[in-house]
């Protein structure tokens, strides 16, 4: 199929999907972001197809309307209620060939045009893991954030901390379940935490090695607590990673590419919550804590931690974007966390907010990630 009009040989704009939804558990945050997305993007510039992913895998063509995609009442959106129609969006794996095309029961299929870059904003597995990344590296099309390996490394935990390591990066104590341990040996399972625990403390944080926006993330006291935190962070992922907790402050700071490399933006904190027992799900996106952006950080500790930002970048092949999390100890030392190679990215989203007492507004940091994307080739770069 063809459609001239639409061919990036002769179109006037480059036309933009803005991929979300997805399968993950994060699926609602997504839809938050695209809304987000779709109000912010340049439509004198770029011609805009929203496409939705729904939470049993259907691609489908979604509304262009925002505002079915906020947060209501304190529930999560959902591609389900912004999709048109039954039909199913198709991307055809041949470089080249890069329209997508609409299929519905009982109809002759419709090409919707092609597609000149692609802005993913899934978060979680199925979207920012490297999965949709190589998809599209098969189908030729370029697209926003890292590549398939950065995506990888940036979703689980495990990986991420061992890349880190490799590259003299501070991270710290950490151990991991993997799925045939627990399922196999449980009592050898606690027996070892119990052993980190003795080494380094409770309360551990028990979390799924492959989920983001705080998701089934639980702080335990004790041995009591430790298989429903297994089982909670298990309903995420099977495999799953324990922390110590690390005592000091909660630092952000962004990373984005420039024609030049990467740098980073002023940094956040994440003050204590007094409402949650740490900074997860319901803080962040139901009850929006607010992060102080600049963070009260000396001179020299805001160059270090953007230092380390732009070396944890570098260190997972990383492009595009990140967020960098790290602690700040009371020994004035920072550690890294973790990246999010797909960071919650609303306006009023940390890596937004940061960036934007940068110097860099909200609508230009969407426009420089597309044409970011729409100057870099996909295959071995």
């Amino acid at each position: 199929m063809s459609n001239e009009s639409s061919s990036p040989s002769t179109a006037a704009k480059p036309r933009v999907a803005v991929v979300f939804g997805g399968r993950s558990s994060e699926h609602g945050i997504s839809v938050v972001t695209a809304g987000a997305v779709l109000r912010a993007i340049d439509r004198t510039k770029y011609d805009v197809l929203p496409v939705g992913i729904t939470t049993d895998g259907r691609w489908a063509l979604a509304v262009d309307d925002a505002e079915r995609m906020a947060i209501t009442d304190r529930r999560m959106p959902s591609v389900d209620h912004v999709v048109e129609g039954e039909g199913t969006v198709v991307l055809p794996v041949d470089p080249a060939d890069r329209e997508l095309v609409y299929t519905e029961p009982g109809s002759v299929p419709k090409a919707l045009g092609e597609v000149d870059v692609v802005f993913p904003v899934l978060h979680g597995p199925y979207g920012e893991d490297g999965t949709l990344q190589g998809l599209l590296e098969l189908a030729g099309v370029p697209y926003v954030g890292s590549g398939v390996l950065a995506s990888a490394v940036g979703m689980d935990k495990e990986y991420m901390k061992r890349v880190f390591t490799s590259f003299g990066l501070p991270v710290g104590p950490y151990t991991v379940v993997r799925p045939r341990e627990w399922e196999k040996d449980p009592a050898a399972v606690r027996a070892r935490i119990a052993g980190f625990a003795d080494d380094h403390g409770w309360p551990l944080f028990v979390k799924p090695a492959r989920a983001g926006s705080s998701m089934g993330i639980s702080k335990v006291d004790g041995p009591d607590g430790l298989d429903a935190a297994i089982e909670e962070a298990r309903a995420h992922d099977p495999k799953i990673i324990v922390e110590s907790l690390l005592r000091g402050r909660e630092i952000e700071c962004g990373v984005l590419e420039f024609e030049d490399g990467p740098r980073a933006s002023v940094p956040a904190e994440i003050p204590p919550v007094t409402a949650h027992d740490f900074y997860d799900f319901e803080a962040k996106y139901i009850d929006s804590a607010e992060g102080l952006v600049p963070a009260p950080l000396t001179a020299a500790e805001t160059a270090r931690v953007q230092e380390l930002a732009v070396a944890a970048f570098e260190a997972a092949s990383c492009e595009g974007l990140v967020r960098a999390d790290f602690f700040l100890l009371d020994n004035g030392e920072f550690v890294i966390n973790e990246i999010n190679t797909m960071p919650g990215f609303t306006p009023i989203s940390m890596y937004p907010r940061m960036w934007q007492e940068s110097g860099v507004s909200y609508p230009e940091l969407v426009d420089r990630l597309v044409e970011a994307a729409l100057r870099r080739s996909t295959g071995l770069r």
